[in-house]
């Protein structure tokens, strides 16, 4: 789906398989990866917890000195003719931190001084680092993800509210600052009032998901890669695929990503301990949340925000760490209790 959907651009450059093979070639560093972590075992994780988000806060600061800016974000180093995304690394990082820092504190957690606030300091100085950048979609998957296992190991449900709503009000002013984000609000409500600006990018995702009809229209035959949809191959993958392989298509897709939430859930339930049950949490949550606004944005459901489809879309940060995690998962399940 990433050689169908970027060929087109690519051939502009003279070579329409320039997507695609770099994609494989970070497939396969991110199965190998994989492969290492699965063999792994997870608990050799948390002894390294620490030093793992240091590293990523200290690349996410380097990066806004020296990053390479691309659709507005300064959020990529450089390396040869390849890039990395720090805040990336720094989701899965965070979950392994937080797995660590909530099994051992478990008792302090009902507190709002001795447990909630200092797992939410750690939290919000990454997310501020992100949003400097600025990446909103990849700043909300990790408060998302860092939320649900905090609530997980059983924080007070009246805490989370209360700092729920101060998050609302924090998410309404970054929106107001920022004149491009109120810009995607108002066209994710009505994209047709801006049809040639802020509201193009849906109108092409919709224009390419309704003639997909129940069967699609055949591999490589979709027309909005054809220079009408924006980075087809990225963000708005699911747009193609449901597009070309039709209803049938988009469901399988929807349905293997429930099959891999519901196993990364069992593998979470019957983790032998609770930091290995909080790590599987955190894995299977980022994937779940970043699926789900994904799919909400190519749908119109969500305003467009800059995330990528786990395992399709195209980008080898996204890539390589979503299989990293999915090997620790894997781990994990090999310590499952029956």
């Amino acid at each position: 789906m990433v050689y169908s959907s970027s060929a087109v651009v690519a051939a502009q450059n003279g070579d329409p398989f320039h997507f695609s093979k770099r994609q494989l070639i970070f497939a396969v560093l991110g199965v190998v990866s994989m492969f290492v972590t699965m063999n792994i075992d997870y608990w050799f994780w948390k002894k390294w917890a620490n030093t793992g988000l240091i590293i990523c806060f200290v690349l996410l600061v380097v990066v806004l000195i020296i990053g390479n800016e691309v659709n507005g974000a300064k959020s990529w180093l450089g390396i040869g003719a390849f890039g990395i995304q720090p805040a990336e690394f720094t989701k899965l990082a965070m979950a392994v931190f937080l797995a660590k820092w909530l099994s051992e504190h478990q008792k302090d957690i009902i507190s709002f001084k001795k447990g909630l606030v200092p797992s939410l300091t750690i939290v919000c100085l990454a997310f501020g680092l992100i949003m400097l950048q600025p990446d909103l979609g990849t700043g909300t998957v990790l408060l998302g993800t860092s939320l649900l296992m905090i609530f997980i190991s059983g924080a007070r449900l009246k805490h989370l509210m209360g700092l729920a709503l101060i998050g609302v009000a924090g998410f309404a002013a970054l929106i107001i600052a920022a004149p491009y984000r109120i810009k995607r609000i108002t066209a994710f409500i009505d994209p047709w009032q801006d049809p040639l600006g802020a509201g193009y990018q849906l109108i092409q995702s919709l224009y390419a998901i309704g003639p997909g009809g129940i069967m699609g229209l055949g591999i490589g035959m979709s027309r909005q890669k054809f220079l009408y949809l924006p980075e087809p191959y990225n963000d708005f993958i699911f747009s193609i695929i449901a597009e070309e392989l039709g209803f049938i298509g988009g469901t399988t897709v929807l349905l293997l990503f429930l099959l891999l939430l519901w196993r990364g859930m069992r593998v979470a339930i019957t983790a032998p301990d609770l930091f290995g049950s909080l790590l599987a949490v955190g894995i299977i949550g980022m994937v779940a949340i970043q699926v789900v606004i994904n799919i909400g944005v190519v749908t119109g459901l969500f305003p467009v925000t800059g995330i990528t489809l786990p395992f399709l879309s195209y980008g080898g940060s996204s890539l390589t760490l979503m299989l990293t995690g999915i090997g620790v998962l894997l781990n994990i399940s090999r310590h499952v209790k029956g």
